[in-house]
């Protein structure tokens, strides 16, 4: 009976293990959207949207859509990225927002 038992509490410590594990992962790749969607906001606010979406590419998880729009002299930049492997189906996204530099207004888009 207690082997049964343990049986039970290892395959639930298990599951509960796979979850941690899962939970991180979505973490680390949310976390990495926004960093991309700061660092390209930055980067189309100096009048450079083609650079900022390489390196919004670079730094965001594989696959990951990079939306910039600019709309007067505000610069608003989404990445989301669907999560791959037992997190299929999830999509984890980043947003970020500024404001081009004086001068760019109409310069970038």
């Amino acid at each position: 009976m207690v082997t049964v038992e343990a049986a039970l509490a290892l395959c639930s410590l298990m599951v509960v293990l796979a979850l941690a594990v899962g939970a991180v992962a979505a973490a680390a790749a949310q976390v990495r959207c926004l960093d991309a969607a700061r660092e390209a906001a930055r980067l189309v606010a100096r009048g450079e949207p083609d650079r900022a979406r390489q390196v919004a590419a670079s730094i965001a998880p594989g696959g990951a859509r990079v939306e910039v729009r600019v709309v007067g002299d505000e610069i608003a930049v989404d990445v989301s990225a669907e999560l791959v492997g037992r997190l299929r189906g999830l999509t984890v996204t980043g947003r970020a927002a500024g404001v081009l530099e004086p001068g760019l207004l109409g310069g970038a888009g």
